[in-house]
């Protein structure tokens, strides 16, 4: 259903043959609002709603892709010791803590492992693998490896907004998109300076 790392390659392959147009390299990255507080406006007064079999694979799934995100950031920060790399990867870390809230609050097993780089879900493993690889190449590339993870969250939280009844849910993906859009827009503005177009 998910096949999460088909569609990085894809995004990737994209990348590498579309240029990058230039446009205001100065863009800056929101570094807290989206994300801080995703969970502040869950009322906890009332038992939560039960949720479907699929609102309950796609919560799951998130929160391995926003590790997922964290990870691969966090390296490439130790890589390059860009500010981009740690600033989205600790704003990932506010996402990743919101879906684990709504994990705890509905009362289900968290499949995300605490080491970095390991996942339960084997797709996202190998994604993680791949990307990691790729964006070891250089600067560029760990960028435009950031693009990809942030359009296919994008694509994800999309799909997951559109079949959830949960307001819980849809209120915390809605305010994860936000943040995978800044994240998106900060990528590409450095891919500009960095090409210099």
């Amino acid at each position: 259903m998910k096949y999460f790392a088909v569609l990085l390659m894809i995004c990737m392959l994209t990348i590498a043959a579309v240029p990058v147009f230039a446009q205001n390299g100065q863009r800056s990255l929101n570094r807290g609002q989206n994300g801080r507080a995703q969970c502040r406006n869950l009322d906890v007064t009332q038992a939560p709603q039960q949720l479907s079999a699929e609102e309950e694979s796609w919560l799951l799934y998130m929160r391995e892709e926003e590790k997922l995100a964290r990870d691969v950031y966090r390296e490439f920060h130790e890589q390059y010791l860009l500010r981009i790399f740690t600033n989205i990867a600790a704003s990932e870390q506010r996402h990743f803590d919101a879906l684990g809230q709504l994990i705890d609050r509905y009362g289900l097993t968290d499949p995300a492992q605490g080491e970095p780089g390991l996942f339960t879900n084997q797709d996202l493993q190998a994604a993680y693998d791949s990307l990691i690889e790729e964006g070891m190449e250089s600067v560029l590339s760990a960028l435009q490896v950031g693009v990809a993870i942030e359009e296919q969250d994008i694509i994800d939280l999309k799909v997951a907004i559109s079949e959830s009844n949960s307001r819980d849910l849809v209120r915390v993906y809605s305010n994860l998109l936000n943040g995978s859009m800044n994240h998106l827009e900060a990528f590409e503005s450095h891919i500009e300076v960095v090409t210099g177009q």
